[in-house]
């Protein structure tokens, strides 16, 4: 290996983070071009994961530090949210048989195939393309790793989010019972995610179930200025209407 190539690759293990993802456009965007990369692969520096995906010789990349190159090198708008952020942030411990990787994204964003087809050993990752939710700065930060931050909803958004998988993807009894441990929610961002949300169907799940929680900042939303619809919305088959809100949920819900 020539004394330049030893210079680039001795630079790239000593900027780029830990067990994280790199992506070939982004190694080419930084000196290391495509031949010079199947060099560094047959020599050991690479392992492959995938089609123009590449991580540190011997690391375990997890799910998240392939996130972080979709963000960071990639640069495509996406964030993990719904349950998946709220279970990062240690507010649900709801176990399920299956796990979903939940994450967002504004429409017309695609997750690489390479992120689709490696096996995480965590679950299987799930690209909500959605703009029912204004991309409000403080309704997402930044969750830090050892090496790495990536981008999560905040519990006020991603608890929306999860609203927003009801009922088909996710159990509306589950979101519940995770929205019970949700006692300090900031009221005036959840006033602006509220108003600014186009769904129907979860503004109105929300102020149920804020309502029935019986959350001390639940007090502070102002109904008046949140846009509910007109009509009636049946979320189940032979459920329960809650007159209130004008919404047919399950029965287990409504028990609780």
């Amino acid at each position: 290996m020539s004394t330049n190539n030893e210079i680039k690759i001795n630079k790239l293990l000593q900027s780029a983070p830990h067990n994280t993802v790199w992506l070939s456009a982004w190694l080419s965007e930084n000196g290391i071009s495509r031949d010079l990369q199947q060099r560094y692969l047959k020599s050991g520096w690479f392992e492959k994961i995938g089609t123009g995906a590449f991580k540190r010789k011997g690391e375990s990349v997890s799910w998240l530090g392939a996130v972080y190159a979709i963000e960071e090198q990639a640069h495509k708008p996406i964030h993990i949210g719904g349950m998946t952020a709220l279970r990062l942030q240690g507010f649900s411990h709801y176990l399920r048989t299956s796990e979903e990787i939940q994450l967002f994204s504004p429409q017309g964003v695609a997750l690489p195939k390479w992120f689709k087809d490696y096996d995480w050993n965590a679950g299987n990752p799930t690209l909500y393309q959605s703009s029912f939710l204004k991309y409000l700065k403080n309704s997402l930060s930044e969750h830090e790793q050892p090496d790495f931050n990536v981008t999560i909803s905040s519990p006020e958004r991603a608890v929306l989010e999860a609203l927003y998988l009801c009922p088909k993807q996710l159990d509306m009894v589950e979101v519940y019972q995770t929205f019970e441990g949700l006692a300090n929610l900031r009221p005036k961002l959840v006033q602006e995610l509220l108003t600014g949300c186009s769904s129907v169907k979860v503004k109105r799940l929300f102020l149920y179930m804020a309502k029935k929680s019986g959350h001390q900042w639940a007090s502070f939303i102002e109904e008046k200025k949140i846009d509910l619809g007109t009509g009636s919305r049946s979320l189940v088959k032979g459920g329960v209407f809650i007159s209130d809100y004008k919404i047919t949920i399950s029965k287990e819900l409504a028990d609780l």
